[in-house]
């Protein structure tokens, strides 16, 4: 019998041992199917306080209950000596992007490197961090081919990426269909076994390659029209026309439109990253990707768009924007949860901060403001602020940046002297005028006023 074929029984009979490398928001959700599917499974994580708590039965990881991750009994660990016992070990590490847009992926090199001396035959790899296409045949077949494993005879290398969406319960492995390769077609066989014991819906790749370029095209896609609605909302602001309107009567087409919503910018693990791990692949080759430049570019240029409407609002009222008080609503890169990585938030807070505006927030989710590599690591030193009539009254402007569940956006309207909202929640009430349109109003006597309702003073950016 071959490796392969005796892996694969130790799968179908729940006898193989799972390993998950980085128990974060994709590592830690399959970990847990793995386990109520009937598997053995061992964790590693380079955070001991995460390994301490997922020991104890409880969950680092926001959705995810206390109760199932006591129930799964995973064995977490920050050392790499037991990755001896798996029969399949899965990589969850963070593939980020350096201060010019490049790759890194040291978190992978160093997971490979940990592992190395832990490898032995009969063990089937699996990469699921985002990367550029090639990065698997780079990186996992040298590390498996130095421990003196032959791909596909003694050990099996996969390709399978997360398709993790926070906060989404039908968002998650087990949920959304598996994208599966293998470097042989050995390989694919143990991946199919592998993932088809976790969840129905596998999609077989025909390369490591094209798997990687799927998960990469999968977020462009929404990166490049989000940069798109972005560039049309700014566009709307120009004419006086409701983005939202406009995006709303064109969802009512039955074909060929697909509805994005404009934001303050991107955030998140995913995709304001994995554009650029697509451009820097099409640079090494030689292939123009300007058009998905160009879309990272409006992207990350809408916080700085943002903190102009802000500042034009502000001149309206005679407030300048250094030292005028501002209160954002929303640390969290998208609503129903506390995850702060990219968020565009971050940007803004920056920006507000070398303008020295007067700076505080509020975020039920995130109630201590994070390190970030955006703020070179460090924490600012400040908390969520209760949200209240008194608070909202004190400020000079309030810039919703994300609409998390639970904000009272009703005492928002009424007690805040002036909303600027990047996301639409008021959208039905908001002014849509320039700066400059809006001194002619002022000017005028018919905006803003304390005499007039309040929805009066809420501006979309």
């Amino acid at each position: 019998m071959t490796t392969a074929l005796r892996l694969i029984q130790r799968i179908k009979g729940r006898e193989a041992r799972i390993g998950v490398v980085g128990l974060g928001y994709a590592g830690l959700p399959l970990a847990l199917r793995f386990a109520e599917c009937g598997f053995a499974v061992s964790g590693f994580d380079v955070d001991g306080e995460k390994v301490t708590a997922i020991n104890a039965g409880q969950s680092p990881i926001h959705g995810i209950a206390d109760g199932r991750v006591a129930a799964a009994r995973i064995e977490a660990h920050e050392e790499f000596a037991a990755a001896h016992e798996c029969d399949a070990i899965l990589i969850c590490v963070p593939t980020p992007v350096g201060p010019h847009k490049e790759p890194i992926l040291e978190p992978v090199r160093q997971t490979l490197a940990s592992l190395a001396p832990h490898l032995r035959p009969g063990q089937a790899i699996a990469l699921e961090s985002t990367t550029y296409p090639g990065t698997t045949e780079e990186f996992v077949l040298p590390a498996l081919a130095k421990a003196g494993l032959r791909v596909g005879k003694d050990a099996f290398a996969l390709y399978s990426p997360e398709r993790e969406d926070p906060g989404n319960p039908d968002g998650t492995f087990g949920k959304v269909p598996k994208l599966v390769a293998g470097a042989t077609p050995e390989c694919l066989e143990v991946g199919l076994a592998l993932y088809g014991a976790a969840t129905p819906h596998l999609v077989p790749m025909s390369s490591l390659a094209a798997a990687e370029l799927t998960k990469l095209y999968e977020n462009v896609f929404r990166a490049v029209n989000i940069g798109l609605v972005n560039e049309l909302k700014r566009i709307s602001h120009a004419l006086d026309i409701d983005v939202h309107e406009v995006i709303d009567a064109a969802q009512t087409k039955p074909f060929g439109f697909m509805p994005f919503r404009p934001g303050p910018g991107l955030g998140g693990h995913c995709i304001p990253v994995d554009p650029y791990y697509l451009a820097w692949k099409a640079r090494e080759l030689g292939v123009p990707s300007d058009f998905v430049e160009l879309a990272g570019r409006v992207n990350d240029a809408m916080p700085r768009y943002v903190i102009g409407r802000l500042r034009d609002a502000l001149d309206v009222r005679g407030v300048a924007l250094r030292g005028a008080r501002v209160l954002l609503l929303g640390l969290a890169y998208k609503p129903g949860v506390p995850d702060t990585r990219e968020s565009p938030a971050i940007e803004i807070f920056r920006l507000l901060e070398e303008r020295q505006a007067r700076v505080a927030y509020h975020d039920p989710l995130v109630p201590r403001f994070p390190a970030t590599r955006r703020l070179h690591g460090q924490a600012p030193d400040l908390e969520s602020q209760p949200l209240t009539p008194a608070l909202l009254e004190a400020q000079d402007a309030v810039l919703i940046v994300t609409p998390q569940p639970g904000i009272d956006f009703a005492m928002v309207r009424e007690h805040a002297p002036l909303v600027v909202d990047t996301r639409g929640v008021y959208r039905d009430a908001a002014v849509r005028v320039s700066g400059a349109d809006a001194l002619q109003l002022e000017m005028r006597g018919d905006f803003p006023s304390a005499a007039i309702p309040a929805y009066h003073r809420v501006i979309q950016a």
